[in-house]
């Protein structure tokens, strides 16, 4: 717009502010001047989308209502009819400041800015807006201090709602002098650390009070307990410390009490079963001590309780079994004692338990399931005794049961082995007796089967080759006996067998060598007889395969050779016999086959032999002599050819056999040999655009590293890229447990070298689009998804420069033996300093770039958002990001346009989607988030970490509530 042009217009904004207040102004005069305080504030936005495009000055015939997103009064007695009474510019990825000419709208009661791009300070003028009712900026990058001002003024407002802005400076207690609010809502903003105001209760009307990580510090103030009108008090993920106020017992309107994740200690105050409406309870992760109050369970309404990680002692009130509605009740991680009450279930519709980590005895409720609706059964590490009664093998609703580490005894109920919907069956480390029931084959959502260290018995049944969904069998350390079911050849997703310590006997069934998926194969410690099968070397995933302490015998297939992938080997103590498979004849593998005294190591004896024996070496002898003639008269040929290229190689390799330089970053237990020994072809496992990258086994621990060996010093100088440096300068300072760890670095005049933490299964983009699909629960990809953001926020935030990786994808997230998930490969990633990085080469890959790379140059942590959000989306969905099914669009587009069209559901992964879609579509909204296309729209990694922490397991109401903001009154 012209300069003169949009002088023109303020000075008719300007005109118009005179005019509106005046009591003589007609309707038309005040519409009028509405439409030009519009036009001001459309001409101080860009508008990007064109979402504004129809605001324009027209013919004197027409009218500003109808232009999108404006309300204008109609038929009203108090506001002409004309004058704009509402504004509602949501999520229209407007980018600027805060347009100052919408302070002239002096009807307006509604302005709807939230989700978009703007920035800069908040005006002090809009605490003039007499009539505003609702102001709605959340999720903008609004900063700076709110305006002491807004104390004053706003005599109508009844919401504000600054969620997840960049506003700073002492928490704003003057807001507590805005009377008429009713939706105080500040959360996720970067105030200092600061107290709430004293006279917070003075907020009569306030019904949402939503304060969350806000740097709250100090106590709660006792004059909450004067907001009779409250509903919702989420003071959560602050610094809060001190008791909670008894006075909190006041609020009888409570509907919901979110303080989780504070400092909060004493005990839970007495008189909260008063609460009527009272339906959620979050007080987790604090230091409240003592006991829980006898009337907590009374409040009639009560549904969901979580009081995990405290320290609350003494036993469960006798009242838990009479609250009629409760679902959830989340107490892990305290020092509760004594037995559940009697019938406990029997009233209640439950849904959820986990008394996990505490130290409660005596039996398991027959009445748990009573209600019909338990889906997740959580006791592990307690001292529960008893059997497991015979009623829940009636539960068909379980899905979650993990009952290891107490004192259970007896059989399994038949019917418990085939509950139907049981993805997660973990019994380990009790005194459970009798057999595996054959209605195990029954189970056919299945995926975790861990029953080790019990005293089962009898034979393994054949129907476990009917789960078909099974990942993990973990049986070992009990009395089994037979064979291994043949039939568990058709487990195609199995990634973990572990039958060890049992007296198993017969033969290694062949078809195991089918498991290509298999990552982890131990019999150890049975009877096991006959050869062990060269199908085996089949496995190309296996890291870990032992077969130590059995009755086997025959040769060691050299088959096993092939197994690239293989860190533990252990065939020790058997009876094998002949010659080690040249690559097993080593130092390094000697205590694989310990205990086999008819194996032969090197140039072994030959003493015992027989004559034909004797002769028929001699015979293979001469021919491999002959053989080996022809084949070093036709090398003569090639080194000929080859001579000129051998020599100019010869200097390279000098250089690289010179003397290397070991800078370590942790304490090593090798050396320099141990490591580039192992840059061998049968050692080479993958290759990037970065270098190669081998599996090194290294003396005297038998440890297994990666090595990644990088392109030569010319090809890394035409990318402009330094990834060695790049590389070493970040991760040799970066300490976290979800970004793979880096060991050391070696370097010659030649050659560079990074020796890394070993991932033995691999990247998650293996386990989400290649054979493996599948093989991935929903459990299991959400706690990736959450380890994964839990790496890049510490990137992100907690490392000092802040670090962008800009390369995030499914392939560079890494998965160790527990299948916890990793951050790697940091070949360009970049420093934050004062201001953004600034890229001289596009940096990512494709489908995973963030749609700003092609209007600027310069990066900032949202970019990773953006990429990881497109990953949070391949959880999701189980589809790579560029696939072939979803057409010619990107997996976001894809996404966006099918939610649109069909729902969320729509998109889930029809694999494992049947009993998880609602967890599953609060991922997908939070990928959405991170996909907006304006990188200010997309929330922090911090930010992420909570949402998905929000829906860990619990499913509670509220996970959402951040990410969507609250619905206004």
């Amino acid at each position: 717009m012209a300069p003169l042009h949009r002088w023109l217009l303020h000075l008719a904004v300007a005109v118009a502010g005179l005019i509106l207040p005046g009591v003589h102004a007609g309707a038309g005069d005040a519409a009028s001047g509405d439409a030009g305080a519009l036009l001001a504030a459309k001409a101080a936005l860009s508008d990007q989308s064109g979402a504004l495009s129809a605001w324009r000055a027209r013919s004197s015939g027409d009218d500003l209502c109808r232009w999108p997103h404006v309300a204008c009064a109609a038929g009203n007695t108090t506001v002409a009819d004309g004058v704009v009474v509402g504004l509602y510019l949501g999520g229209l990825y407007l980018a600027g400041g805060f347009p100052v000419a919408l302070c002239s709208l002096g009807s307006l009661r509604h302005l709807d800015m939230s989700s978009n791009d703007l920035t800069g300070p908040l005006p002090a003028c809009l605490a003039g807006l007499q009539a505003l009712e609702t102001l709605n900026l959340a999720s903008n990058n609004f900063s700076g201090e709110l305006p002491a001002a807004y104390g004053g003024g706003f005599p109508s407002l009844a919401v504000l709602n600054l969620i997840q802005n960049l506003v700073s400076g002492a928490f704003p207690g003057f807001l507590a002098n805005v009377t008429a609010l009713q939706e105080l809502l500040l959360a996720y903003n970067s105030f200092s650390p600061s107290s709430l105001p004293d006279n917070l209760g003075d907020l009569a009307a306030l019904r949402v009070l939503f304060l969350a990580n806000c740097s709250l510090t100090g106590n709660i103030p006792p004059s909450v307990g004067k907001l009779h009108n409250l509903v919702d008090l989420d003071l959560s993920s602050n610094n809060l410390t001190g008791e909670i106020p008894p006075s909190i017992v006041n609020l009888s309107s409570l509907v919901q009490i979110e303080l989780f994740s504070n400092q909060l200690s004493g005990r839970i105050p007495a008189g909260l079963g008063g609460l009527k409406k009272l339906q959620q309870l979050d007080i987790s992760m604090n230091h409240i001590s003592g006991e829980i109050p006898e009337d907590m369970f009374t409040a009639p309404s009560l549904e969901s309780v979580h009081m995990y990680q405290n320290n609350l002692t003494g036993r469960l009130p006798a009242t838990v079994a009479a609250a009629a509605r409760l679902t959830e009740l989340m107490i892990f991680a305290n020092q509760i004692e004594g037995p559940f009450p009697p019938e406990f279930g029997k009233n209640c519709p439950l849904q959820s338990l986990d008394v996990s980590d505490n130290r409660m005895s005596g039996q398991i409720p027959a009445t748990l399931c009573a209600g019909g609706k338990l889906s997740q059964l959580l006791l592990l590490n307690n001292k529960f005794d008893g059997a497991i009664p015979a009623e829940l093998g009636k539960c068909r609703s379980l899905m979650r049961v993990r009952l290891p580490c107490n004192r259970l005894s007896g059989p399994v109920p038949l019917e418990f082995w085939g509950l139907p919907h049981v993805y997660l069956l973990e019994l380990r480390g009790n005194a459970f007796s009798g057999n595996v029931g054959a209605a195990i084959g029954r189970a056919a959502n299945l995926s975790n089967l861990i029953i080790d260290n019990n005293r089962f018995t009898g034979v393994l049944p054949a129907e476990l080759g009917n789960l078909t969904q099974l990942v993990v069998l973990s049986a070992s350390d009990n009395s089994f006996t037979g064979t291994v079911p043949p039939s568990l050849a058709s487990l195609l997703v199995l990634f973990l067998l572990d039958l060890s310590n049992n007296s198993l006997s017969g033969e290694i069934p062949r078809g195991i060598g089918e498991l290509k998926n298999l990552t982890l194969l131990n019999l150890s410690n049975n009877h096991l007889s006959g050869s062990i099968p060269e199908e085996l070397g089949g496995m190309d995933k296996m890291s870990t395969l032992d077969l130590s302490n059995n009755e086997l015998s025959g040769q060691v297939p050299a088959q096993l050779q092939d197994l690239k992938l293989l860190g533990v080997l252990n065939l020790s103590y058997n009876k094998l016999t002949g010659h080690l498979p040249i690559l097993f004849d080593t130092d390094q593998f000697r205590p694989s086959f310990l205990g086999n005294p008819g194996l032969c190591y090197g140039l072994c004896s030959r003493n015992g032999d027989s004559d034909s024996n004797r002769r028929a070496r001699i015979q293979m002898a001469v021919a491999i002599l002959t053989a080996a003639a022809g084949i070093l008269l036709m090398s003569v040929a090639w080194f000929i050819y080859k001579y000129r290229s051998y020599n100019k190689r010869a200097v390279e390799v000098d250089n690289e056999n010179s003397e290397w330089v070991l800078t370590s970053f942790h304490k090593v237990e090798f050396n320099e040999r141990d490591i580039v020994n192992s840059l061998t072809e049968n050692n080479l496992i993958g290759k990037g655009s970065s270098g190669m990258v081998y599996k090194a086994v290294v003396r005297p621990t038998g440890d297994t590293l990666a090595v990644k060996k990088l392109w030569a010093n010319s090809m890394a100088a035409s990318k402009k890229i330094d990834t060695f440096e790049a590389e070493v300068e970040t991760l040799s300072k970066v300490r976290h447990k979800n970004i793979v760890k880096l060991f050391c670095c070696l370097t010659n005049e030649v050659c560079r070298l990074l020796v890394y933490e070993f991932m033995p299964n691999g990247s998650l983009g293996d386990f989400l689009h290649s054979a493996k699909a599948g093989i991935l629960d929903w459990p299991a990809r959400y706690k990736i998804a959450l380890d994964a953001a839990e790496g890049l926020s510490y990137l992100h935030h907690d490392f000092v420069p802040a670090i962008i990786h800009r390369d995030v994808k499914s392939n560079n997230i890494l998965l160790d033996a527990d299948f916890r998930a990793k951050i790697a490969d940091f070949g360009v990633a970049k420093s934050i300093g004062d201001g953004p990085a600034t890229m001289s080469v596009i940096a990512g890959s494709c489908g995973y770039i963030a749609p700003e790379y092609a209007y600027t140059i310069h990066v900032t942590e949202k970019s990773d958002v953006y990429s990881f959000g497109v990953v949070m989306l391949e959880l999701v969905t189980g589809k790579s990001p560029m696939s072939s099914d979803i057409g010619d669009k990107d997996l976001v587009a894809w996404t966006a346009i099918n939610v649109e069209q069909n729902g969320a559901e729509s998109v889930l992964d029809e694999k494992i989607a049947e009993h998880f879609k609602d967890e599953m579509c609060r991922v997908l909204r939070i990928a959405l988030l991170c996909v907006k296309n304006l990188p200010n729209n997309r929330p922090s990694m911090r930010l992420v970490v909570k949402f998905l922490l929000d829906i860990k397991g619990e499913n509670k109401p509220k996970a959402m509530k951040i990410a969507e903001a609250p619905p206004t009154t």
